[in-house]
């Protein structure tokens, strides 16, 4: 969870993987006397190895992606992590900037919230396909992972309540065994590493969103595919809402006579 703290507080961009010094960075690395990997397995390890980190927390968005300095580290050849860098890119997680390199690519609230959109309708999806498939051991699973948030919650641990809800959507992805969906899922995700981990820390949101899973889960494992739908749906239609007002200025200034404006429910 250190990675996800990091990312949470903005590091300063060219700063090394997670604030780490360089060689305590955990990309792999070549060990002493081997040749760097070259080709397609190299472009592989670079791009494997690149996307965990980003997608852990370990990099921050805005964090400059020095391809000498990689590519040592990963051990690989800066052809391979120059590779790496283009189809991290296609896929969202690395933006590249004329004549300054790469670096990864920061999420706006409003692409957060327009990418939480996608995630409705695609983990819809996926839960009535889950409902459908669900086996009652995977029922089983579903319901300790209900459990363990709930006790999350009560003993007040908003970093494990997190880490257990991240494995609850990805079990609900599994079951589901739709691969296109799932795939689509996680690189979305892979852009909302930031705006997630703010979100799980916000007093309040683990308790506001518990109810939300446990509908999740009983409709699934109740074999109620409709249902388990709509429930996920409400669920990141909350999301939505709780990205957008945690982004609102707060104000104590005395409110005026006239309309009030207020954001409508995506």
């Amino acid at each position: 969870m250190r990675g996800r703290e990091e990312a949470a507080s903005g590091q300063a961009a060219g700063t090394p993987l997670g604030g780490t010094p360089t060689g305590e960075a955990n990309l792999g690395g070549t060990p002493t006397g081997k040749k760097p990997t070259t080709g397609a397995a190299g472009r592989q390890r670079a791009s494997e190895r690149l996307r965990q980190a980003i997608l852990a927390g370990d990099m921050s968005p805005g964090q400059r992606l020095v391809e000498a300095e990689l590519a040592a580290m990963i051990g690989v050849t800066r052809a391979s992590l120059r590779a790496a860098l283009f189809d991290l890119t296609a896929e969202g997680l690395v933006e590249r900037i004329p004549n300054r390199g790469a670096r990864v690519r920061s999420v706006t609230l409003d692409e957060a919230v327009a990418i939480t959109e996608c995630r409705m309708v695609l983990e819809g999806l996926c839960a009535a396909k889950a409902a459908e498939r669900v086996t009652s051991s995977q029922a089983t699973r579903l319901d300790q992972l209900g459990e363990q948030m709930q006790r999350s919650v009560a003993d007040g641990e908003p970093l494990k309540y997190s880490a257990v809800n991240h494995e609850l959507h990805r079990l609900v992805r599994e079951i589901s065994g739709h691969s296109a969906a799932s795939g689509l899922i996680e690189r979305l995700n892979g852009q909302l590493v930031r705006h997630q981990f703010q979100l799980s820390l916000r007093p309040g949101r683990p308790q506001a969103s518990l109810g939300e899973h446990m509908a999740i889960i009983t409709a699934i494992t109740g074999r109620q595919p409709a249902e388990a739908e709509q429930a996920t749906r409400r669920h990141l239609r909350s999301v939505m809402r709780a990205l957008l007002d945690q982004h609102q200025p707060r104000s104590t200034a005395p409110q005026t006579e006239g309309p009030v404006i207020m954001n409508e429910d995506r």
